[in-house]
C-alpha cells in the first residue's frame, strides 16, 4: 500500500470515529497540508463514501449521518485463514520494520467480522500455542520490499543503497530477476550491472531503492529459489558467529550499523548472532566496540582476536624498541595518563 493510499484510509478512519473534523485538524492527524486533507476528501468522494464537507472559516469533513462500512464477509474458514495468516508471517519473520502491523491488522480485521465470528476467533488466539519460534531475521522496511518487487515484475532496474556485514556502504544497480524468503530473510537476486555478475543482496541491509532508467529481461530457465538457496550453500565462510556483549541492547544497538546481525538480550548483557566472511575482519570489528565481550562461536575467532591482540601489542611496543618489556609498558603508561603518579 503506498503511502498516499494509507492516508487516505487513515483518513477515513477518523472520519468513522464521527462528528465533524476541522480541516486543521485532519491535517494535524494525517502529518499533511491541508490543500491534501481536501483532495483526500475528493479521492474518498470517487469511491462512492459519502463525504460531507461543510464550507467557512471553521469548516471540515464528517460521513453521512447513519453512514457505516458494510462488515467484512468471510466464512468460517476464510476468517481463519487471513487470521492465522498474519500470525504465521509474524512468527516466520516476515513482517516489516513496524512491528505492529500484524498485531494492528489483526485488530482491524476483528473489528469489521461479523461479531460472533469475531468473537470465536478471539478464542482461537487467546488459547492457541506454538512451539515455533518467532522469526530470527531482522525486519524488511516495507518501501524496500514493495519497491524491489514492482521492479521485479515491472523489469525495470533499480538502484539500491547496500551495507555489507562490516559496515561498508555502497550503492549497487541491480536488475531484480527475484525476490525469495529463505531460513527467516528476505533476499533479492539479479544482475549487479557494476559487478557483471548475478548476485544476491540482503534485503534488511537496503537502506533505501529508487529507479533508474533500464530495463532488462529475465534469463530464460532462471530459479530465483534456487538461485539464492545454492547460493547460500556455496558459500565458504559460513562463519556462524555469536558473541555476548557486555552492555545494554540500547548501547550495542548504537555502536553497531543494522545490518551487521541480531541483537537480543541475554543474561550478561547482549547476544550479537551473525555470519562472518573473514574471522579477522570480526575480530577487528569487535575490538573497535570499546565494551568487553565474550565468543561463543565459532572457536576460531578467538585466535583471531588473541592473533590480533599479539599484533596491536607489538606495534605499540616497537616505538620503545629500545626498552626493555617492563620499561615500554612503563613508558606508555606514562605518556598515555600524564597526571598519574608511577
Amino acid at each position: 500500500m503506498t503511502r498516499p493510499t494509507a492516508r487516505v484510509l487513515a483518513m477515513l478512519e477518523l472520519l468513522q470515529a464521527g462528528g465533524q473534523r476541522t480541516v486543521g485538524d485532519l491535517a494535524e492527524r494525517l502529518g499533511v497540508d491541508e490543500r491534501t486533507v481536501r483532495r483526500y476528501a475528493e479521492h474518498l468522494a470517487d469511491l462512492g463514501i459519502p463525504v460531507q464537507a461543510q464550507r467557512g472559516r471553521y469548516g471540515g469533513y464528517r460521513l453521512a449521518p447513519g453512514y457505516k462500512l458494510p462488515p467484512l464477509m468471510l466464512t468460517d474458514d476464510e476468517a481463519v485463514a487471513v487470521v492465522m495468516g498474519l500470525r504465521a508471517a509474524e512468527r516466520a519473520g516476515l513482517a516489516t520494520t513496524d512491528h505492529t502491523a500484524a498485531v494492528s491488522a489483526l485488530a482491524k480485521v476483528s473489528r469489521v467480522l461479523p461479531r460472533v465470528l469475531a468473537k470465536r476467533l478471539d478464542s482461537l488466539m487467546s488459547t492457541a500455542e506454538f512451539t515455533t519460534a518467532v522469526g530470527a531475521a531482522a525486519p524488511v522496511g516495507a518501501e524496500i520490499l514493495l519497491g524491489l518487487a514492482a521492479a521485479a515484475e515491472e523489469r525495470r532496474t533499480v538502484v539500491i543503497e547496500y551495507t555489507a556485514w562490516d559496515g561498508t556502504e555502497s550503492q549497487r544497480e541491480l536488475d531484480v530477476y527475484g525476490l525469495v524468503f529463505h531460513s527467516g530473510r528476505w533476499y533479492a537476486t539479479g544482475y549487479d550491472r557494476g559487478r557483471e555478475d548475478v548476485r544476491t543482496f540482503r534485503l534488511d541491509r537496503i537502506a533505501a531503492v529508487r529507479p533508474s532508467d533500464g530495463t532488462f529481461d529475465v534469463p530464460p530457465g532462471f530459479d530465483a529459489t534456487t538461485q539464492v538457496v545454492s547460493g547460500i550453500a556455496a558459500v565458504p565462510w559460513a562463519h556462524d558467529v555469536s558473541v555476548v556483549l557486555h552492555t545494554t541492547l540500547a548501547d550495542a544497538a548504537g555502536r553497531l550499523p543494522k545490518s551487521v546481525g541480531r541483537l537480543t538480550e541475554h543474561d550478561d548483557g547482549v547476544l550479537l548472532e551473525t555470519r562472518a566472511e573473514r574471522l579477522d575482519g570480526m575480530a577487528r570489528m569487535l575490538a573497535s566496540l570499546g565494551v568487553e565481550f565474550e565468543i561463543s562461536a565459532p572457536a576460531a575467532l578467538c585466535g583471531e582476536v588473541l592473533a590480533l591482540s599479539e599484533r596491536l601489542r607489538a606495534n605499540a611496543a616497537r616505538g620503545h624498541s629500545h626498552l626493555r618489556p617492563w620499561q615500554a609498558q612503563t613508558q606508555i603508561h606514562r605518556e598515555t595518563h600524564p597526571r598519574e603518579k608511577t
